[in-house]
């Protein structure tokens, strides 16, 4: 990490001659703008400005219309983005160049804009701290490695994708050893960022990888999922490779998780742990968790916010499909990890590799919360074959998350109602621009037998 005096030495030495100034999108990506150093460090570390269509827009960056918060009627004015300098970081993969992460402030009363999914993440932090508690977080990033480049897949549609592996590679060193031209670049260069990055490894397909880092408090952890994410496409490419966090790119192939695991603590320690329990779970970590199961479908749209989200969940491929917990059982979608130990945790498996981090932590906290604050009983966990039974379902599909979000009272409680009406249009966008599609699959299945 960088102090605020250490990058002005920096920049006087002539080390540091870019910063980027960051905020996250809709979608968690980074935007933002690419500042001379010096006119950052002279003044515009304060602040600066963006349009405000960057939190109203979709995956092409497009301007779509049902926003309450902008529209053409408004006139697309201005968001400012205050930078946050307790998060500057080098950024080593990048000749010279420094990232700060902003927040993203209303223009005119330089309030923090509700819906920016900083806010959303912090505000539920927040409420936590005022019950006396540390979110704990980290995330799992998954994702495939191709032989080309982005550019030269665009340019042949998309089709005839070959994976930099030809088998399955999960935890295989030997073929893990062909591609450190990459993973380790970005490995060493995420710890010189400041992201302590612990391993990565040979997921269960042809191509996949994983990135696993340290667990940390919940706002660094997204902090840290959203640079690793940009990282990783970065430095495949400067590889004359491409990486796609697209939960399913084909149909025969499994998919893309990102897992959350979770704890609270409490002055320290860990607030999940009770040393008298068989599982080692506190009545805390109980309720908690009967919250995340109550109000999986509320915030399942946080979790898998496209069409093709949910093209990832499937019996027999790591993916959930049911709202149900069990012990060390990496198909169900709660998993216990680390029972009867001080490590206690909840490992949430239902978010797929396109999930905005933010999001995902900020609905899961909520309804951990609304599990403490309305004393919820957690059900035995779920033993055996847990794609059988009679639970309830994850959402199968982009319409149904989306009602779920847009009817859910927790929610709205939570985050307030402007976040929830804005996320639920933006999953309408998505799915009103998918239906007016034809499909490469309408037209073979159809054009001569239909």
């Amino acid at each position: 990490m960088l102090t605020f005096e250490h990058l002005k030495t920096q920049v006087s030495s002539g080390e540091i001659d870019t910063v980027l100034v960051c905020m996250v999108d809709m979608q968690g990506r980074l935007m933002g703008k690419r500042f001379h150093a010096g006119h950052f460090v002279g003044g515009a570390w304060e602040e600066t400005h963006c349009c405000n269509y960057l939190l109203a827009t979709d995956l092409e960056m497009g301007t779509p219309d049902g926003y309450a918060s902008t529209s053409w009627e408004r006139g697309y004015g201005d968001y400012v983005m205050k930078p946050d300098l307790s998060t500057l970081r080098p950024v080593p993969w990048l000749e010279g160049t420094a990232m700060v992460m902003c927040d993203v402030l209303d223009h005119h009363t330089h309030e923090e804009v509700p819906h920016a999914p900083r806010s959303i993440l912090k505000r539920q932090v927040n409420r936590l701290k005022a019950m006396g508690y540390d979110a704990m977080c980290a995330t799992e990033l998954e994702f495939f490695l191709f032989e080309k480049s982005f550019d030269e897949i665009r340019k042949e549609g998309f089709r005839d994708l070959e994976p930099i592996s030809g088998y399955n590679e999960d935890y295989h060193i030997l073929q893990t050893t062909k591609e450190e031209h990459v993973m380790r670049p970005i490995r060493n260069h995420l710890w010189d960022a400041g992201i302590p990055v612990e391993n990565s490894k040979g997921e269960a397909e042809t191509g996949q990888e994983e990135l696993n880092i340290k667990y940390a408090p919940a706002m660094e952890t997204a902090e840290y999922h959203s640079i690793a994410k940009n990282a990783v496409k970065e430095i495949a490419w400067q590889h004359g490779h491409a990486a796609t966090f697209l939960p399913k790119w084909h149909h025969e192939k499994v998919g893309s998780s990102s897992h959350v695991h979770q704890s609270l603590w409490a002055d320290g320690k860990p607030a999940f742990f009770d040393a008298e329990d068989d599982l080692g779970m506190s009545a805390l970590m109980k309720s908690y968790m009967a919250g995340l199961l109550k109000y999986a479908a509320d915030y399942t749209c946080f979790m898998a916010p496209y069409i093709n989200s949910y093209k990832r969940f499937m019996k027999g491929t790591f993916a959930p499909t049911r709202i149900i917990w069990s012990v060390d059982n990496r198909t169900a979608g709660f998993r216990l990890c680390g029972d009867g130990t001080k490590a206690v945790r909840v490992e949430c498996r239902i978010p797929g590799s396109d999930m905005n981090p933010y999001l995902a932590m900020a609905g899961m906290l909520a309804a951990g919360i609304a599990g403490i604050e309305e004393g919820l009983e957690l059900q035995s966990p779920t033993q055996g074959d847990v794609y059988q039974g009679e639970t309830g379902m994850i959402p199968g599909n982009l319409r149904a998350a989306r009602d779920a979000l847009h009817g859910s009272a927790m929610l709205r409680a939570a985050m307030g109602d402007e976040v929830v009406d804005h996320y639920a249009r933006a999953a309408e966008v998505e799915i009103e621009e998918f239906e007016r599609v034809v499909t490469d699959w309408e037209i073979a299945r159809g054009f001569e037998r239909a």
